[in-house]
């Protein structure tokens, strides 16, 4: 099974852009380790402050995963960031539905992850039966499960469930709230 991990940098302030160019060009090294399946960037919403920076990366096993991370390439990319970050990083292993909904922050809260699935699996197969089923009733029962079965993931993985997540990422995961003394504090501090 794949790995997927998700891992969290802070990056120093001013040092953003530099910090996105040598991941693109890490990225792209990278992918001369076999295992590595695919890698991401998330970067801060514009007009954000936030300075973290999002690493999803996916690898084809645990003991894959763990020799890219002991090896001389991945050493000197930590050398290579190292003046450009602070704070090292965190790191976190996505299980499950968590690939779909991956997030630096983490994954939401499994009962939202359970029914943006469900909003995205009901109307797939609803209008697969509606569609195939004079074919599909003609087949075999095992093998007419199984052409259905491969249909609906193929249509989540590709289709759906990318456009559900990015369209209810606020719900899924919201930024968090200010408390009322950090927001005091906050207009306290603003000039008028």
């Amino acid at each position: 099974m794949p790995i997927h991990i998700a891992i969290t940098r802070h990056v120093r302030p001013g040092c953003e852009a530099e910090f996105q160019q040598a991941l693109r060009e890490f990225f792209q090294t990278s992918f001369a380790h076999d295992a590595v399946l695919g890698a991401t960037m998330i970067v801060p919403p514009p007009g954000s402050d936030s300075r973290e920076f999002g690493i999803l990366r996916t690898f084809t096993n645990e003991q894959e995963r763990d020799a890219f991370y002991a090896s001389p390439m991945f050493q000197a990319w930590e050398e290579r960031c190292k003046p450009l970050t602070e704070d090292g990083w965190s790191y976190h292993q996505l299980h499950g539905l968590e690939a779909w909904f991956r997030s630096p922050g983490g994954p939401p809260p499994r009962w939202k992850m359970a029914a943006v699935t469900l909003l995205g699996v009901y109307p797939v197969s609803l209008l697969i039966g509606f569609v195939l089923s004079p074919q599909l009733k003609k087949l075999p029962l095992a093998l007419n499960l199984f052409c259905v079965s491969t249909l609906i993931v193929a249509c989540l993985t590709w289709l759906v469930m990318p456009r559900l997540t990015r369209w209810l990422k606020p719900w899924l995961n919201p930024k968090p709230q200010k408390n009322s003394s950090q927001a005091v504090a906050e207009s306290k501090s603003m000039p008028k």
